[in-house]
């Protein structure tokens, strides 16, 4: 049962002749009538009653009618909803991260541009995300460091310094920055196995032979930053994510050799869907402003 025979049927009903409805419709009256006739061929019924130039619903006909009208708006809201996804007046875009600051960033400029458009952002580690892709319960992820995934597709979005902060009694507290070589036996507050900020920071220091004291492995953001702030030992942490505190300072390391890279994610066969290109176009917009445009976080 095709919806332009319910159409067809639909017609008839509403205009009580087979022309009239053809006429509506913007069809030929053979192919209107021909149009009913399979409907009822297929299925063995009568729908109408044909009384010279007289039309009347059969029973059947009376029973099918709110059902056809029920379908009928049915097939308008659901073009409507294609429509308007299609043109990004309405839908949903999931995302996943593995941190809440680049993403953030990103929601942020996306509203400004689809305001129709719901989003929402699911967090996770690395594989939770790339999980989370394959099995299409999200749509894009945002990732702090740069994978080899077969099957996905990615862009370089930004790359942010990696820095130290220090209680203020600290000696490194009266520089804006200081070389990689100092941190030679200094006692560092380490994050978890598998942060991208410890490993970048450890590829920076083995490259260089220098051999840091680790005063403490913690897995939580907030308690390094409280730990730090208690003078246990120098916090480490990305530039995009140092939150100013007026109990530590921020530290530079000359020439920034230790960095984190945020990159997206999706996958190929899914790369050219609207949806997916309205958010990839709004990050390559948002990457490309001068770096004046955006705020400093150690100001």
């Amino acid at each position: 049962m095709s919806a332009a025979k319910l159409r067809a049927f639909l017609a008839v009903a509403r205009h009580g002749s087979f022309s009239a409805a053809a006429r509506a419709l913007g069809l030929s009256q053979p192919t209107l009538t021909t149009q009913v006739q399979g409907l009822e061929q297929q299925h063995k019924v009568e729908l109408f009653h044909r009384r010279g130039h007289r039309i009347e619903l059969t029973s059947v006909g009376h029973q099918l009618l709110p059902i056809a009208r029920q379908l009928a708006a049915l097939e308008v809201e659901a073009y409507n909803l294609l429509h308007d996804c299609g043109e990004l007046t309405r839908g949903q875009l999931k995302l996943g991260a593995v941190g809440p600051f680049h993403v953030i960033e990103m929601v942020d400029a996306y509203r400004q541009r689809y305001p129709k458009v719901d989003v929402s952002i699911r967090l996770g580690n690395s594989a939770q995300v790339f999980g989370d892709l394959e099995n299409y319960v999200i749509d894009v992820g945002v990732l702090a460091r740069f994978h080899d995934a077969p099957g996905f597709e990615t862009m370089a979005y930004a790359r942010h310094a990696i820095i130290l902060f220090v209680h203020l009694d600290h000696p490194f507290a009266k520089h804006e920055s200081v070389p990689l070589q100092a941190l030679e036996n200094q006692p560092l507050l380490q994050r978890e196995d598998g942060s991208s900020t410890r490993r970048a920071l450890e590829t920076a220091l083995r490259q260089a032979g220098i051999a840091p004291r680790v005063a403490m492995e913690i897995g939580s953001r907030e308690a390094l930053r409280e730990a730090a702030a208690r003078g246990i030992g120098i916090g480490v942490v990305s530039e995009a994510e140092f939150i100013p505190d007026a109990r530590f300072r921020p530290v530079r390391i000359d020439g920034d050799p230790a960095f984190t890279e945020t990159h997206i994610y999706c996958l190929k066969e899914r790369r050219d869907s609207l949806l997916l290109n309205s958010f990839f176009d709004t990050a390559t917009a948002l990457k490309n402003l001068p770096e004046s445009s955006v705020a400093n976080p150690l100001q």
